[in-house]
């Protein structure tokens, strides 16, 4: 209940505007209560944002199962898609900086994990035999450019470039790289 309002008050407000305390008043409870069950702030970020990464898995899972043959061009406007429409839960993941001292727990690390296990999947599927070993590394750098596209795409810097089709620019450097490694995609 803490983690599920937490997030809509997230997707509502944003990373700059989120308040622990609002989240604990929406559902009754006192700010030590919520600290109590989290420990800290960061950790009920934490908490949220793994929220919104099992989420954005789901959605690109949900995606793929009614996509067509070129399935990477799903995953890619997939990306944009859930960051279009979960703008202000999809910033919080990365306006969120954990303390140096603070290290992810393993399950959230595991739950964030099924993203780019989906990413890996859909590689490993387009790449040559005896290549797929490849398509974690590859998958990762993947996700690295469509991310920066997206984020230029969300923050509006593209729009000041004079860039108006930055899912189709993403796609064609997801391609590139892909032709690169020998995939059929």
């Amino acid at each position: 209940m803490l983690i599920v309002e937490g997030h809509k008050h997230m997707a509502d407000v944003g990373f700059a505007r989120f308040s622990a305390r609002e989240v604990a008043k929406r559902i009754g409870y006192s700010i030590g209560t919520m600290y109590n069950v989290f420990g800290t702030y960061d950790q009920l970020v934490i908490a949220i944002n793994t929220r919104t990464f099992v989420l954005w898995a789901a959605y690109l899972r949900k995606a793929l199962e009614t996509s067509g043959e070129d399935r990477i061009r799903t995953l890619v406007e997939g990306y944009f898609g859930f960051a279009r429409t979960n703008r202000n839960a999809w910033m919080a993941i990365y306006d969120h900086h954990l303390p140096p001292d603070v290290t992810l727990p393993p399950e959230h690390d595991l739950l964030r994990g099924q993203l780019t296990d989906v990413v890996v999947e859909e590689v490993r599927a387009v790449l040559p035999p005896g290549r797929e070993d490849e398509a974690p590394r590859l998958a990762r750098s993947l996700v690295a450019t469509v991310h920066g596209h997206c984020m230029f795409d969300l923050n509006g810097s593209f729009a000041l470039m004079g860039e108006h089709e930055p899912m189709a620019l993403a796609l064609s450097r997801v391609r590139e790289s892909l032709a690169a490694a020998g995939a059929r995609a």
